[in-house]
This record gives C-alpha cells, sequence and structure tokens, in this order.
C-alpha cells in the first residue's frame, strides 16, 4: 500500500470536496432562483466534463496553466512557483472538473422547494437571507450532502486529469489512482490489488450513504 498516495489523495479529495460546497451553493442557487435565457448554455458548460474526456480536459487546463497564459503566469509572480505540476494546480483542476458532482445534486434539490414556502416566509417577515438558512438550507441538506460526497468520492477515484495535470511528484500530486497504475506497470499485482480493493469499497461505502440518506430523508418527509 502506498500510503503517501493515499494520503494525498484523501487531502486533496477533503480540500475540494470543501471547497465545492459554498461555490457549488452559490451556481445551483443562481441557476434556480434565476431563470433567464440561455440559462441551459451555462448548466451544459457546468456538466461539460461528465462528458469530455479527461484528458481533453487536462489538456485544455493545462494549457490554462502554463506559466505564458494569464493565470498560470499570475500564479508563477506571486509565488514563484509553475501552477502545473503542483499541488495548487491539482485542487484547481479538480474543483473544475468534480463541479458538476457539486452542482447537479443542490440544483435539483433547490429547484423542488416549492416557490410559495419561499413567498409565505417573506410574508411573515423573514428576510431573503433569513429565508435561505431557516427554510431553504434544511429543504436542501440532502442535495447538499450529496453533492459532498459525490464531488469527493470523484476527485478520490479521478485519474486522466489528474495524470495530465499533476503528473507523478510523490508527496505531492502522486495520488492513489495514479499510484495503482504504477503498481501494474511493474507488475506489482498484489499492491494494484490491494489498493484498488480500498477505492472500490470507499465508492460503495459513499454511495450506500447517499441512497441511505436520501431514503431516511423521503420517510421523514412523507411523515
Amino acid at each position: 500500500m502506498d500510503w503517501q498516495a493515499l494520503q494525498v489523495s484523501i487531502k486533496l479529495a477533503l480540500l475540494t470536496s470543501i471547497s465545492l460546497m459554498p461555490i457549488g451553493l452559490g451556481i445551483a442557487y443562481w441557476l434556480a432562483r434565476k431563470r433567464f435565457r440561455g440559462s441551459y448554455i451555462v448548466e451544459a458548460l457546468i456538466t461539460l466534463p461528465l462528458v469530455l474526456p479527461p484528458t481533453v480536459l487536462g489538456y485544455f487546463l493545462l494549457v490554462m496553466m502554463d506559466s505564458q497564459s494569464l493565470l498560470g503566469g499570475l500564479f508563477s509572480s506571486v509565488t514563484g512557483h509553475a501552477l502545473a505540476f503542483s499541488f495548487a494546480g491539482l485542487w484547481l483542476a479538480s474543483i473544475i472538473y468534480s463541479l458538476p458532482f457539486a452542482v447537479q445534486p443542490m440544483l435539483r434539490s433547490l429547484e423542488n422547494i416549492a416557490p410559495e414556502l419561499r413567498e409565505a416566509a417573506w410574508c411573515s417577515g423573514l428576510s431573503h437571507w433569513q429565508t435561505f438558512w431557516k427554510i431553504e438550507m434544511p429543504l436542501a441538506w440532502p442535495g447538499i450532502l450529496t453533492a459532498w460526497i459525490l464531488s469527493f468520492s470523484h476527485t478520490l477515484g479521478e485519474f486522466g486529469v489528474v495524470l495530465m495535470i499533476g503528473g507523478n511528484i510523490a508527496g505531492e500530486t502522486r495520488t492513489l489512482s495514479i499510484a495503482i497504475y504504477d503498481s501494474v506497470l511493474a507488475f506489482e499485482q498484489e499492491q494494484a490489488r490491494l489498493m484498488s480493493l480500498l477505492l472500490l469499497i470507499i465508492a460503495m461505502l459513499t454511495i450506500t450513504a447517499v441512497y441511505a440518506f436520501n431514503r431516511y430523508h423521503s420517510r421523514i418527509m412523507v411523515r
């Protein structure tokens, strides 16, 4: 077992999923409340990482992080380090390719909230901000939790974008999926099997947790 790679994977997945909560919630709330002409184009752009080959997405992100580009050059001038093939670059790439896993569940939950509930809250004297925290957030909680679990799991097991953006730097960008790939190439089948089994168990547990929580929440709402 490559424990260092596991540590990098968990660190990356935690930072990415936590970062995506406010970002994804802000985007989902905006899309749910501000329906406008062309909103479907915004949703399509957000969903694009789901259908785009990871190597293609990784290539465009790599170009964006190049030291000659605006983003890569700005990062390099501030920190003195290149954004590509660094943990910071890997973190940014993870946020982008896991974004649909965070936005979609929260968007669906917010869209399912009846407009009459918001109007009733406003008539009761609650401000828009109070309505959001006291009414909408509790109702959208299943979607928010689902978004966090899915974005965490997706980031933990991603391979293509991680390889393109982070490379294979031990202790910094070498994740468990990269370690599995290296073990297979080195014919270290036992180690590859052990790490693959670990990712399989984590994925199964997280998906089971999502379904169990959603079913539990549905039963409570029915009562």
